[in-house]
């Protein structure tokens, strides 16, 4: 009677151990995500709704939707700053992935010296934004760089300095950030390329299908995921840009390449009004979070068509 005891006691234990175990092993993945994502969102929303500002300390309390309200109604830079976002995210993101996805049919052909050509295409993802910055800003120097060779060919005044025109500062700036994130598309969208069945194609082409429409209807249908979602994460990086903007303009001139995040850093890492800039981030992640969403579900991300 007492063995017969026994064993359901030590079953329910080993029961009740089995139910416990899973939630052991994912703990400290949840606890890593609270103390660095779920905290940091938490403290900047709380700073938002307060008056924060070092500079003033008197001035400091419960704000509310103060900050807000300035945001909207009394602060012009913050529209400036997120139409420039605007038109930089689509301007960055729409070449690189048309010049990323070129490059990457390029080098999924068959060629001497692909390999080659493969590690030069994407070398660029390697190197830093601020690395990239310097080497950029070198090129971009009226007396050293480019602008004198251009110049010598009568393409443009000597001295002419890009980043310091305002009529020249955004192009400059688009094709620096190309150098560095065509790569990124060229990458994923290669990796995606080699996973076509060649079946597919040999079988357009006994129907007759020209290398365009074997592109339209093979190529493109099959890299439709990876399109979406590379778009995506590149968009918000690029809203998110501010290692190469900032060391390549700091903005200027006269703030006409301030991205939200770069007014972020200005407000809150040199101006210390530390609640206003948490404003302005709060601000700036329902942006993201609404066009990503919005996106997504346009997009028909994951649909079997």
């Amino acid at each position: 009677m007492a063995v017969a005891e026994v064993i359901p006691r030590r079953r329910r234990r080993s029961r009740r151990r089995g139910s416990t175990t899973p939630y052991l092993l994912i703990a400290p993945a949840v606890l890593a995500m609270l103390g660095f994502l779920v905290y940091p969102m938490a403290s900047v929303f709380y700073y938002s709704l307060q008056h924060y500002n070092v500079n003033k300390p008197w001035d400091n309390g419960f704000a509310g939707l103060d900050n807000f309200q300035r945001m909207l109604t009394a602060d012009p830079l913050f529209w400036q700053s997120l139409g420039f976002t605007a038109k930089w995210v689509l301007v960055e993101v729409t070449l690189q992935l048309l010049l990323g996805l070129g490059l990457a049919l390029i080098v999924n052909e068959t060629f001497v010296g692909r390999a080659f050509a493969r590690a030069l295409v994407f070398s660029p993802w390697a190197v830093s934004g601020v690395l990239t910055t310097g080497i950029w800003v070198l090129l971009y120097n009226p007396t050293t760089g480019l602008s004198r060779y251009l110049a010598d060919l009568g393409l443009m005044g000597y001295g002419a300095a890009p980043l310091a025109n305002p009529d020249t500062v955004f192009g400059a700036a688009v094709l620096a950030e190309l150098w560095r994130g065509v790569p990124f598309f060229a990458i994923l969208l290669l990796a995606d390329l080699q996973t076509i069945p060649r079946d597919l194609y040999e079988a357009a082409s006994v129907d007759g299908a020209s290398r365009i429409r074997r592109f339209v209807h093979v190529t493109l249908p099959h890299l439709k995921d990876a399109i979406i979602l590379s778009t995506l994460l590149r968009a918000v990086w690029e809203f998110n840009n501010v290692d190469l903007l900032y060391t390549l303009t700091g903005g200027g001139p006269a703030h006409q390449t301030t991205t939200l995040p770069l007014y972020v850093a200005a407000t809150a890492a040199q101006s210390h009004d530390f609640g206003y800039g948490a404003a302005l981030t709060t601000a700036g992640f329902l942006v993201l979070t609404f066009f990503s969403v919005l996106y997504l579900r346009l997009s028909r991300f994951g649909a079997r068509t």
